[in-house]
């Protein structure tokens, strides 16, 4: 009985499976016209980042080894004279000094603001929507609209800054919030957390939203407290935005420009020049372009060294899988 059975098995297992027909190869012109659509949408992309930004960059490598004023031909080569004045000017130590100061300042003081902001916008308040747009609007402003502002609220004598100083008890502050090389860094950081932290508080609200609540209400269930369960579930199910966003930050502080130029232009006597600050003074001002080039070589090399090692060790959780070789295995 059982040989019987297995025949009448494998009868039927070949009747409903026939052997499948050779995989048929693509043909010639086929092949062609799948090459051809693959070009049509890459080549653009790649004349852009050729022409863009690998150009400017190759550019600017070149030029840095010449001592050259932008205008007539580069024939004062000098190798690396340009980066050895470099870090041999205090000016611009200072600059990678005052770039530390607003990355430390930002991952420790902005994100953790914002992070209580969003936390708290998360829960059931009345009028919530209404808060969160406010807090994220002064992202939506332009950085030179947002420094015309500012400039005129740290205005000496007639701005806000200074009657609030006033009221409160603090006129050593008066007139000092842009015009004093103690005061200029924490007044230009203020500015920076006005204008910046909605956008990582709208990041920290998408990732508290993505928590399922089915895990807080079990915990809590089991005796949880508030800071108990964000302390061992919320915060560790927002690690992946928290790392995104301080990888934002920290770019963002490194190459910041516009709010700094706008405002103070990088005084008094260079207490708020940034690197960014002074590739454009020497560029633009100066027309030592030569020792610009150095300068924006040095910012490319330092975001792209920290954009390759945080993505190497800091992102590597979160990217994994990801990404998937052919065939989706």
């Amino acid at each position: 009985m059982p040989s019987s059975v297995s025949t009448l098995t494998e009868e039927r297992t070949e009747e409903a499976a026939p052997p499948l027909p050779p995989p048929k190869t693509s043909s010639g012109p086929r092949r062609w016209a799948a090459w051809a659509s693959v070009a049509w949408f890459l080549v653009p992309a790649l004349v852009l980042f050729l022409v863009f930004v690998l150009a400017p960059i190759v550019v600017a490598v070149w030029t840095g080894f010449f001592k050259w004023g932008g205008i007539g031909p580069m024939d004062d080569f000098v190798g690396f004279g340009n980066y050895a004045k470099l870090f041999d000017d205090q000016v611009f130590l200072g600059d990678l000094g005052r770039g530390l100061y607003l990355i430390l300042m930002s991952v420790l003081v902005q994100l953790p603001f914002a992070l209580f902001t969003a936390v708290l916008l998360n829960q059931k308040l009345r009028g919530r929507a209404v808060y969160r747009m406010l807090f994220f609007a002064p992202y939506i402003l332009s950085e030179v609209v947002t420094a015309v502002l500012f400039t005129m609220i740290f205005l000496p004598g007639g701005g806000m800054a200074d009657h609030l100083a006033g009221f409160f008890g603090l006129e050593g502050l008066q007139g000092k919030w842009l015009a004093d090389p103690s005061t200029v860094m924490p007044t230009l950081f203020v500015v920076m957390i006005w204008k910046y932290f909605g956008f990582h508080m709208m990041l920290f609200l998408a990732g508290l939203q993505s928590i399922p609540s089915e895990i807080l209400e079990a915990a809590s269930i089991d005796g949880a407290g508030a800071w108990q369960r964000f302390r061992h579930i919320t915060l560790p199910l927002l690690g992946p935005t928290i790392r995104i966003s301080v990888f934002l930050s920290i770019i963002g502080s490194i190459q910041l420009f516009d709010l700094v130029w706008v405002m103070t232009a990088g005084g008094p006597n260079h207490s708020s020049e940034t690197m960014a600050i002074a590739m454009f003074q020497f560029g633009f001002k100066r027309y030592q372009v030569g020792y610009a080039s150095a300068i924006s070589v040095v910012l490319f090399m330092i975001s792209l060294v920290f954009s390759l090692f945080y993505q190497r060790y800091v992102l590597r959780r979160d990217l994994t899988g990801a990404v998937t070789s052919g065939g989706g295995r």
